[in-house]
């Protein structure tokens, strides 16, 4: 366990006071292969959970859920008040020590922005029960190289001197931009074009969704990209069965499996 709580980051609470997503299909793209079948009539945990909108996706099916955000717990509260079904509860998701474990624990988009990821990952999976299911999506080492080298620079040296208000009128500026590349040059046939895959997503989102997506990258307090080599050490096979591992567009992965302890 982290020796010390994660603090926490205002920068969260701006983004998810003022945001909110309403994108369901990319939920169901990041926790394939698995589906919301696999949530039905369980006891499900939301570690990470910002808003609430997966929740939300998630609510109607499953027993009950459990969302636990270090940040933004407050805005969640508020906006699922209306589900009976639904407990939310204030902070760290690596050091949450729940009285019963899970039928289902999934962290989406949150793990990697996490001061410790590798103590995240084996606290979520001690929140697992016997024959439970883990499912993650994390931001990948490969294919992002750009935005490591150049963005993450950026973020850390000016953007996170500026108010949120600010980085957000870049963030929809920023993204008008990308409308013109997107729109010409990747649709042609270069393959090896960076990026190729994940702007096959930016032609299906609205320009808000879009935003949002760009105002994350330039929001976030921090973010530790994490390796092919990595995430298949989180999914040791003496600890899982029934692994899933594989790359979502160019930049991501996701990652399931049912877990083996007691």
């Amino acid at each position: 366990m982290n020796a010390i709580e994660q603090r926490q980051q205002n920068e969260w609470y701006w983004q998810w006071s003022h945001h909110h997503s309403q994108t369901e299909f990319l939920f169901f793209d990041w926790i394939a292969p698995r589906t919301l079948d696999d949530f039905r009539g369980k006891r499900v945990f939301d570690a990470g959970c910002g808003g609430g909108h997966h929740i939300r996706i998630v609510a109607p099916v499953a027993q009950h859920v459990t969302g636990m955000d270090l940040n933004a717990a407050a805005v969640a509260e508020e906006r699922l008040a209306n589900l009976s079904n639904v407990t939310i509860h204030s902070g760290d998701i690596a050091r949450y020590q729940p009285i019963e474990r899970y039928d289902v624990v999934y962290c989406i988009g949150v793990i990697h922005h996490t001061d410790n990821p590798d103590e995240t990952f084996n606290n979520l999976k001690r929140l697992c029960k016997k024959g439970g299911l883990l499912i993650i999506w994390c931001y990948s080492k490969e294919g992002n190289e750009l935005v490591e080298r150049v963005v993450e620079p950026l973020r850390k040296k000016v953007l996170r001197h500026m108010s949120r208000k600010t980085v957000e009128m870049i963030s929809y500026l920023l993204t008008a931009m990308l409308y013109i590349p997107v729109y010409t040059l990747y649709l042609m046939p270069l393959w090896r074009v960076p990026f190729n895959e994940y702007f096959q997503n930016f032609r299906r989102l609205s320009f808000y969704r879009n935003m949002l997506n760009v105002f994350d990258k330039l929001n976030a307090p921090q973010t530790e990209f994490i390796s092919r080599a990595r995430i298949e050490q989180w999914f040791k096979c003496n600890d899982f069965t029934d692994i899933s591992i594989t790359a979502y567009k160019g930049i991501s992965w996701r990652g399931s499996a049912i877990v083996r302890h007691g």
